[in-house]
């Protein structure tokens, strides 16, 4: 019964804003047929290994540019070699409208440029520790699109990892924007929801996270 109840649109955190069941049931199959494209290459998905020797549990892959820890380059020299996938400009738009409708505001959304999408996808106990996205020169808002398995999304403060934070739960179809005051606070995923994805739309396991950005980096 707890599905049939419309969640409401909140704003955890100035300038951080949530929309549940944002992506259509076709749009989430879109993407997730996307995403299995995207996956085998040019530049394959994978475990990305961390400066310190560590491997991340969450699988990724880039399109536009290739992100390693803690750069963007054209090439995935920390993979293949082969140059990165370019980011459609189908996902362009979605991120441009995602901004205006979590904004509400149209010029928000015609002023976001994204170059970048990471996307990640969450297996059996996968999960992404607190950390910053400040791998860009640029401020705009960082654009969320989940699909599959429902997760705890912890947005946090700019200053540290520790608390004050918030707990927030995303479902599939859900968007999440993060911009203004919020653009660089820590955030994280302590846990996914095993078996809490509608199978019709999402992956058969696990959880696909899209996230639009802007380098601010010369094309």
């Amino acid at each position: 019964m707890a599905a049939l109840i419309p969640r409401p649109r909140t704003t955890p955190a100035p300038g951080a804003v949530h929309v549940p069941e944002w992506l259509s049931e076709e749009r989430q199959r879109e993407l997730v047929e996307a995403c299995r494209g995207w996956a085998r290459g040019p530049v394959p998905m994978r475990r990305t290994e961390l400066p310190g020797g560590g491997v991340m549990s969450v699988q990724s892959v880039s399109l536009g540019w290739h992100w390693s820890p803690y750069r963007y380059t054209r090439r995935a020299g920390d993979v293949n070699g082969a140059p990165v996938a370019p980011l459609p400009e189908w996902l362009v738009e979605l991120g441009r409208r995602a901004v205006a409708d979590a904004y509400q505001d149209e010029a928000a959304g015609r002023a976001y440029r994204p170059d970048v999408a990471l996307v990640n996808f969450y297996g059996a106990g996968a999960t992404m520790g607190m950390h910053q996205d400040k791998d860009e020169r640029s401020d705009a808002p960082v654009v969320s699109l989940s699909v599959g398995d429902a997760c705890l999304f912890r947005l946090g403060n700019t200053e540290g990892r520790g608390r004050p934070w918030q707990d927030l739960r995303l479902e599939s179809g859900d968007l999440l924007v993060f911009g203004g005051p919020s653009r660089f606070a820590f955030h994280g995923v302590p846990k996914v929801y095993p078996g809490t994805a509608e199978p019709t739309v999402g992956p058969a396991t696990g959880r696909l996270n899209l996230t639009l950005r802007e380098t601010g980096l010369p094309g």
